[in-house]
């Protein structure tokens, strides 16, 4: 397995927000209709935007050395980025195609949030700059109760 170095995974988390601008994006598109849904997807989107900035800043300042114990770090990472969700044939934007009910798409964000998540937690044990990285969790945390709460409300 090659060597995966905290920039890479700083870039991955780079690539992880875009991804999620895109989904998001893609989806207040696709429910226009629904404005609840549209403020949701588009208020998502924007919060994705945001945090591509704090991560790109973010690897700017991190030092090409690595973290003390990154190779345990490392491992994980790289099989978050190689997982099914983020690489594989069910992979997320490949994915939005089969969205096709609110209820699809809040599921599948809640996923996609989910997932980013277990994701940002590694970053977090890998650099010093964990109030940032604590701000972050605490947003993709935001995001999986708005959803859920959004989940409810469309349920009943």
């Amino acid at each position: 397995m090659e060597k995966f170095s905290i920039r890479e995974a700083l870039e991955q988390a780079v690539q992880t927000e875009k991804l999620g601008y895109q989904f998001y994006t893609a989806m207040a598109k696709r429910f226009k209709e629904n404005e609840r849904l549209d403020k949701l997807f588009t208020t998502l989107a924007e919060k994705e935007l945001r945090h591509e900035k704090t991560y790109s800043d973010l690897k700017e300042t991190v030092g090409d050395a690595e973290p003390e114990g990154w190779e345990d770090i490392a491992q994980y990472m790289r099989a978050m980025v190689e997982s099914e969700f983020f690489l594989g044939k069910n992979k997320s934007l490949s994915s939005m195609n089969k969205i096709n009910t609110i209820e699809d798409a809040v599921n599948f964000a809640l996923g996609f949030e989910k997932e980013t998540l277990l994701y940002f937690y590694g970053i977090r044990d890998a650099v010093r700059e964990k109030e940032i990285v604590d701000e972050i969790i605490n947003e993709e945390k935001s995001h999986i109760m708005w959803l859920s709460s959004f989940k409810s409300s469309i349920l009943k």
